[in-house]
């Protein structure tokens, strides 16, 4: 899950290297192989030698989309689709390809289209992991979280385990319900056994301590996902930033650059532009100049491959970019979609742009499930203080920084800083 994540799960049943069998159809237990590009391989010579195995095809589909999560390059989703397209050809209907191309969907932002590959999905196969899990996700994303609650609770009937599990847990979160959510987590972590497994659902309880102010118990979880995987690029950007927010500078900057230098996603080069400035060093308003303007190149690339990187776009170019470029993007992005995050990039986007009255009911909406984020509460403080309801602001200010007093590199420094100007 990201910060305005989409959690990706998959069940992980292959060790590493998992052969690709020489006849019939591809396991998709393939894609829990420590080495996601060896698999991809053995996919494309199974295939060019048995080109009409429908269930390989969905399977490349899915390695090719994961390919493009865990190494931030959009680019692969061309080629996952193509993939997916020649399953379904070959076997029309055929319930691993419908639910790669919900994940497919989800993966690019078209959580609509996601939402209905899904349900076809689910309609040839009800008990498809992947396609129940896709499901959660969708209506996530599109704010629908009444909804998402009850296909999470179908979900966790019919397919217990991690991935459901995972997105349980968040949709708890969502609602405030961050204990609900931590046992649900803690319930799938003892359950889980593959190392693939471990370090997901430890990084998971280490975002979920980091979003509370936890910051031992965040570092203990990050460093738990990396004894399982020592290359798990989430729990190496969790560290980073729960080093950052306990004063280790110098630890949170190198770790971020290694994630950044493999992952360039816009949420962790934003936080090492930030990291940087934060420094002052010579040359730190140059480097985070550089991070700020891989964010633009990122997103470039994410749109020319079928991507909806509004959001994205409204999030980082409002401290770090092009302002009335961020409120087009969030406006866009709310026509869309009405959740928490939204709700929030929309009103931070306005504020930017001086417009804190209208800012104001989206600000108030991004915390009214319940959501526990130190974020959001400091945007919307901003935006009280900005609109003369001084008390509130006020009290929106010092829940962020109770909650989360090192929740951004820059961000927390100016919360405090309006809260002392604001007394």
């Amino acid at each position: 899950m990201t910060g305005a994540a989409v959690a990706v799960g998959a069940g992980r049943g292959a060790g590493p290297g998992a052969p690709v069998g020489a006849s019939g159809e591809v396991d998709p237990g393939v894609l829990g192989g420590g080495n996601l590009d060896a698999s991809v391989a053995a996919l494309q010579r199974h295939l060019r030698a048995q080109p009409r195995d429908a269930g390989g095809w969905a399977t490349l589909g899915l390695a090719y989309d994961e390919q493009a999560r865990t190494k931030g390059d959009p680019a692969r989703y061309p080629q996952a689709e193509k993939a997916l397209k020649r399953s379904l050809a070959l076997a029309p209907g055929n319930d691993q390809a419908l639910a790669g191309q919900a994940a497919l969907a989800a993966a690019r932002h078209d959580f609509t289209g996601a939402l209905a590959c899904a349900d076809r999905a689910l309609k040839r196969n009800p008990y498809s992991e992947r396609a129940l899990s896709s499901r959660i996700d969708a209506l996530v994303e599109l704010g629908r979280y009444g909804e998402a609650s009850r296909a999470a609770d179908t979900a966790d009937a019919r397919r217990p385990g991690v991935p459901v599990f995972t997105r349980y847990a968040y949709v708890r979160e969502l609602r405030g319900d961050v204990k609900a959510a931590r046992k649900v987590l803690t319930q799938a972590l003892s359950g889980a056994t593959a190392p693939g497994d471990v370090a997901y659902v430890t990084a998971q309880l280490g975002q979920l301590a980091w979003n509370q102010g936890d910051y031992k118990g965040a570092l203990g979880y990050y460093a738990r996902a990396l004894a399982a995987d020592d290359t798990y690029l989430p729990a190496l950007e969790g560290r980073a930033r729960a080093q950052a927010a306990t004063g280790r500078r110098a630890e949170a900057i190198k770790g971020m650059e290694t994630v950044v230098a493999r992952y360039p996603l816009p949420a962790p080069l934003v936080v090492l532009g930030e990291l940087y400035e934060a420094r002052g060093a010579a040359g730190d308003r140059a480097r985070a100049h550089d991070q700020y303007a891989l964010v633009n190149a990122w997103i470039a690339l994410a749109r020319a491959n079928g991507v909806d990187a509004d959001l994205d776009t409204a999030l980082a170019a409002a401290d770090h970019g092009d302002k009335k470029a961020a409120l087009r993007a969030a406006r866009a992005e709310w026509s869309r979609r009405h959740t928490v995050h939204t709700a929030d990039a929309l009103a931070w986007a306005l504020h930017v742009n001086g417009d804190d009255e209208q800012a104001l009911p989206y600000a108030r909406r991004s915390t009214a499930t319940g959501y526990r984020n130190a974020a959001f509460l400091y945007h919307r403080g901003m935006i009280e203080l900005a609109t003369g309801h001084r008390k509130d602001g006020r009290a929106s200010l010092a829940a962020a920084l109770r909650l989360n007093p090192g929740f951004s590199p820059l961000g927390a420094a100016e919360a405090r800083k309006a809260l002392g100007a604001a007394k």
